[in-house]
């Protein structure tokens, strides 16, 4: 079937699917908050490091991952490793939304989740290729959580992140049914969770939302690259705003000497809130960016091999820029009010 005639027939398939993700979401989430049990699972208690100033239920979670759990063994059953790997993840990660868990308890529970989907599903390509791959997988599970601390911000990266994969998946040349389903699902229950988290947020993600996002994100990602639907560099300009925000944090926190998985209010998305731009318009901004790098992707696709790269390139020095104005936003902001 033409790629074209694919795509047209797998749209109203793909349209139920995510509505009814979005629909099982937004309903698990408000019952949680009707009924209270939302503030007993795990709450969100403000530090000097947070954005925010009210305690707010963090079981984001508990709306997306077993929507997107089910669905996924409903739409797209070959993808059933992942998605019982988001599921066994939200698992540890509500642990430590209670109680806590040691960082190498966490890490060492991320780096297992990669190993099974690479040594379940390897691809063709040199056993370095896929060390290295794994290395970056662990990251990106990790960065997701990083970059949850703004009202709007995760569930909007995973909104459009995963509707990009939907649609790429639609319409590449080797097009996969399955992926597409399954990123329409977890886009569909991440726009029901942005009902309750778009500020004034009433619910925040916690880490047994972002910690499985973060992984899905990933795993889908490298199914995609694995199976030939898109090159290497898509997942990575898909979900560039949030990978370049704390990749470039991270690298600056390290240089310094200070232990990367504290928390701390140096994300660029935090510098735009606390400047004055606030939750809101701060969320505004990065969904054009999210839009930008998805829509700039989903073009390059069509592109020789080369020219690829070359938008690829292009894209990061707009990031690049992107950064160095909010640091001198951030530096007038600074200077103005004596803070430090």
């Amino acid at each position: 079937m033409p790629t074209d005639s694919l795509a047209a027939h797998f749209v109203p398939h793909l349209l139920l699917w995510g509505a009814a993700a979005f629909c099982a979401c937004a309903a698990i989430l408000w019952a949680l908050l009707r009924t209270g049990l939302a503030w007993r699972l795990a709450t969100d208690i403000p530090n000097d490091r947070s954005l925010h100033t009210r305690p707010t239920p963090r079981v984001g979670g508990w709306g997306i991952v077993p929507v997107a759990v089910v669905l996924i063994w409903l739409a797209a059953p070959a993808l059933w490793l992942p998605a019982l790997v988001a599921a066994l993840l939200a698992a540890l990660s509500q642990i430590d939304d209670r109680r806590g868990l040691p960082a190498r308890v966490r890490f060492g529970g991320h780096a297992a989740a990669v190993a099974a989907l690479i040594i379940v599903y390897p691809a063709d390509v040199p056993w370095w290729v896929l060390t290295v791959m794994a290395v970056l997988l662990v990251w990106l599970v990790n960065l997701y959580n990083f970059m949850d601390g703004s009202d709007g911000l995760a569930g909007g990266m995973a909104l459009f992140g995963f509707g990009g994969y939907a649609i790429a998946a639609s319409i590449s040349s080797h097009p996969d049914a399955a992926l597409a389903s399954a990123s329409i699902v977890i886009a569909g229950a991440a726009a029901g969770f942005l009902l309750f988290n778009f500020h004034p947020a009433h619910i925040f993600l916690g880490d047994a939302g972002s910690i499985p996002l973060g992984f899905l994100a990933g795993a889908l990602g490298y199914w995609g690259w694995r199976d030939g639907v898109w090159p290497v560099w898509f997942p990575a300009v898909t979900f560039s705003p949030f990978i370049g925000d704390a990749s470039v944090t991270l690298a600056k926190r390290l240089l310094r000497g200070e232990k990367f998985w504290q928390a701390h209010r140096e994300h660029y998305y935090q510098r735009l809130v606390q400047s004055g731009l606030g939750h809101a318009s701060t969320a505004r901004v990065w969904y054009l960016f999210m839009a930008a790098g998805i829509m700039l992707a989903l073009w390059a696709l069509n592109f020789a091999v080369p020219n690829q790269w070359l938008v690829v390139v292009a894209w990061a020095v707009v990031l690049v820029v992107a950064g160095l104005c909010i640091d001198r936003r951030w530096r007038r902001h600074v200077s103005r009010s004596g803070q430090s």
